[in-house]
């Protein structure tokens, strides 16, 4: 798989993989399918991992740390810390303290049984806490060898100036897709004006953009999609008028539907990297494939105009979930 270049000369494959699900909030988990899916990832030329230490809590961490001990294939590990949880809650608090971020830093060196990190995130800004500070922190972490680089999630256009004058931030991480665009505004013209990386998460809206979830869907038990706001009913069926643009191009490329929203998101810049989330083989499989496809002028107006016209309805998260969004 083709390589991209993020900030501070870390390079990763054009896509990356989300393991967030492999452990929590899209019905149960499967160990030994989760890991069957890292080692064919791998195996496709995939090696950026996304985890974090509150996906499970915990748990994400070691399942990634058992396939890492294997020796498998080399692999850049993300994580991130600064979202607590306690097990089986959604309810979080944020803490960037410097105590904090050095603890869950060690702790997630030792669940993921490496020697360092390859990009350490801070998952979500606490605003009472100086964004100076917290960088500092990282700093001292990476000056100590126990992470390579420094990310930040979240994070509005000034505090992303704020933090990389601070220390050089290598890449920002936040929600992009086609139905989530508002970095378009200021953030991503941020990033490129101080050479910072973009990785996009939910580049397939949740999996709403893939067309499983039509009007009406039901969800399987531990499924968080059915709380929030976009999947409500109502909201869904709005939603759906912009799937259906991306089911028409996909279907006269002889493509998957996901196929066209990661292609779409790649055409959007060398600097972007997508990292769908998956723990079953054949959605691995078939996203991979959208690094292979280039959309035509055609396909990118009909997809613009689309986007323009259609208003996306609902919130991207619940208003827990919003904690630390855009700090």
């Amino acid at each position: 798989m083709d390589q991209r270049r993020l900030g501070q000369g870390l390079t990763v494959s054009a896509l990356g993989l989300g393991c967030m699900g492999m452990s929590e909030f899209y019905g149960p988990r499967d160990d030994r399918e989760s890991l069957d899916v890292l080692a064919r990832a791998a195996d496709l030329g995939v090696d950026f991992f996304d985890t974090a230490d509150t996906y499970g809590p915990h748990h994400n961490e070691e399942l990634l740390g058992q396939f890492l001990s294997a020796g498998r294939a080399p692999v850049k590990i993300a994580t991130k810390a600064g979202i607590v949880r306690s097990p089986g809650e959604y309810r979080r608090r944020i803490d960037n303290s410097p105590e904090y971020l050095r603890r869950a830093c060690e702790a997630s060196l030792r669940r993921l049984r490496v020697d360092r990190i390859d990009l350490y995130y801070v998952h979500r800004l606490d605003p009472a806490q100086p964004v100076e500070t917290t960088m500092e922190t990282l700093a001292a972490l990476k000056a100590e060898g126990k992470i390579a680089h420094i990310g930040l999630c979240e994070v509005s256009a000034p505090t992303l100036r704020r933090a990389h004058a601070v220390t050089p931030v290598t890449a920002i991480q936040t929600e992009y897709s086609l139905w989530t665009r508002e970095v378009e505004a200021e953030i991503l013209p941020t990033c490129r004006a101080l050479g910072v990386g973009f990785v996009a998460y939910s580049p397939l809206g949740r999996g709403f953009l893939t067309g499983r979830f039509q009007p009406g869907a039901r969800f399987e038990e531990g499924d968080f999609r059915a709380s929030l706001p976009r999947f409500a009913p109502d909201n869904a069926a709005g939603n759906a008028a912009l799937v259906e643009v991306v089911r028409d191009i996909a279907q006269a490329r002889g493509a998957t539907l996901a196929q066209i929203a990661l292609a779409w998101l790649l055409d959007q810049g060398p600097d972007i990297v997508p990292i769908p989330g998956t723990k079953r083989l054949k959605y691995l499989e078939e996203n991979t494939k959208a690094t292979q496809i280039t959309l035509t002028d055609a396909e990118r107006s009909t997809l613009r105009d689309a986007v323009a016209r259609l208003p996306v309805l609902g919130a991207r998260y619940t208003e827990e979930g919003m904690k630390g969004v855009n700090a």
